[in-house]
């Protein structure tokens, strides 16, 4: 049996399968935008060859990683480094053989068809990983990665990556970002602002973030003003190596507009590290609205990622810092909690805030119908725990009927595995696919409209909503 089924996530009734297995043969070469993301920009500036199999698929990834945690396997055993930055095991085959002993964890799961499409489209390799080939999985891409076709920028090439972004927090200096620009490579990699450690109270190092979003401001960010001014400053900093996209990821989706003198306050009161729970989400609603101001001054597609409640384990925070596979989903209202940013600036002309939730149930109640009226909203794709097939099936089904497709915005692969990207795109190109032939087939689309939305959702739409 084929590793990988040509007719994978196509319907079962022959028509229909048929339909989408030519819809997707029409897209399924289409360049690859990839307009969010976590892909280290140090990959593409240096160009040096990935150290071994299982720095580039274990290692770095939450979604392999908190899999096999929750069986027992300790981080540590995985390469994870410890909060201060060592890593306990550096023995890659090591790691590796760890990894195959617990594969058939990820079976049915949307890790199991990315890793498996990564593993034969772009290193060849027809078998299974299993215990008893793992050595000659490890070995094949070891020596794959010590060949020039294999660095970052050849992989970028090959994948058909058109433009990708990274995401930076503006205390970066963006110096990868500056290497790229100045190596005079020709594959486009842009940044997006992320400036979270500056505008959540709750953030650790809060006060001393805000002392340095200053100093690279060039601006006393300790007052209101000077801060706003700061944030002015570091966005166009941001859009000169090639930002077109700002991006907040906030417990809730809360939003204020609060007086100048309340906002104020509370700043004074962040900075001293004595605002209550409430008010920093209160603080951290207010610059959401602060920020969706400054879009309509410096054009920044602004993205909304609402809903997670991250680092849930205080241990594994502890010992090994942020985004290690703890971050859980959690009930988000955005109809109450958008509308003070909405009814501020809503409806101002050139405005674009791209939606994103974790809480499933918000789709059809909520986000589909404020998109569907809003100019300023469009829909996220579905996004991290439903970045699956089922997920994406179900987006679709919930949203097209209030929103339709053109209040969404194509796909987000928002990944920190390089390799997994074309298969990321790969499966929402035939999830789509196979959603628009099961429109045609129950007499909802015509096939020529078929053609023409699955062309707008695999590449179109994306270009569009982010400005590329």
């Amino acid at each position: 049996m084929a590793l990988l089924d040509p007719d994978r996530l196509f319907p079962m009734e022959p028509q229909a399968r048929g339909l989408a297995r030519a819809l997707y043969q029409t897209v399924a070469e289409l360049p690859i935008v990839s307009p969010h993301g976590h892909t280290d920009p140090r990959w593409y500036a240096e160009n040096e060859a990935f150290p071994d199999p299982a720095q580039l698929f274990v290692t770095p990834d939450h979604y392999v990683f908190r899999m096999l945690f929750s069986q027992g396997v300790n981080l540590e055993d995985l390469g994870v480094p410890l909060a201060d930055g060592t890593r306990v095991e550096t023995d890659g085959r090591k790691i590796w053989r760890l990894f195959a002993a617990h594969y058939h964890l990820f079976r049915g799961t949307p890790s199991r068809l990315w890793l498996d499409q990564s593993f034969h489209d772009v290193f060849g390799l027809e078998k299974r990983l299993s215990p008893e080939t793992a050595d000659e999985f490890y070995d094949h891409i070891d020596d794959c990665l010590k060949r020039p076709e294999f660095r970052p920028r050849a992989l970028f090439e090959r994948f058909g990556i058109e433009a990708i972004a990274t995401t930076e927090s503006p205390l970066d200096d963006l110096r990868w970002h500056r290497m790229i620009r100045e190596s005079g490579w020709s594959g486009r990699v842009v940044t997006a602002y992320r400036p979270d450690p500056v505008i959540d109270p709750e953030f650790e190092g809060f006060a001393a973030n805000i002392e340095k979003f200053g100093e690279m401001a060039g601006t006393d960010a300790t007052n209101w003003d000077g801060y706003l001014d700061a944030h002015r400053n570091r966005r166009a900093y941001f859009k000169d190596f090639g930002a077109t996209s700002s991006d907040h990821g906030h417990p809730t989706a809360r939003t204020e507009n609060l007086p100048r003198a309340e906002a104020e306050a509370l700043f004074q009161k962040a900075l001293k590290g004595a605002c209550t729970a409430e008010e920093a989400d209160a603080f951290r609603g207010h610059m959401l609205t602060e920020m969706a101001r400054m879009s309509l001054e410096d054009g920044l597609v602004m993205q909304i990622h609402p809903g997670s409640f991250r680092n849930h384990s205080g241990s594994v925070m502890g010992r090994f810092g942020r985004d290690k596979g703890f971050d859980i989903p959690s009930r988000t209202d955005y109809v109450r909690a958008l509308k003070p940013l909405l009814d501020a600036v809503g409806l101002e002309p050139g405005l674009s805030i791209i939606l994103f939730t974790l809480d499933e149930t918000a789709h059809g109640r909520e986000l589909a119908p404020l998109a569907g009226a809003y100019p300023s909203l469009k829909l996220g794709p579905a996004w991290w725990f439903f970045d699956s097939a089922e997920g994406m099936r179900r987006y679709r089904e919930m949203t097209t009927e209030t929103a339709g497709f053109y209040n969404t915005v194509g796909f987000n692969d928002d990944t920190r595995a390089f390799c997994s990207i074309p298969a990321r795109h790969d499966v929402a190109r035939r999830v789509d696919c196979a959603y628009l032939a099961t429109l045609c087939a129950t007499g909802r689309l015509a096939e020529d409209e078929a053609y023409e939305v699955a062309q707008d959702l695999s590449y179109r739409l994306v270009k569009k909503a982010y400005r590329l």
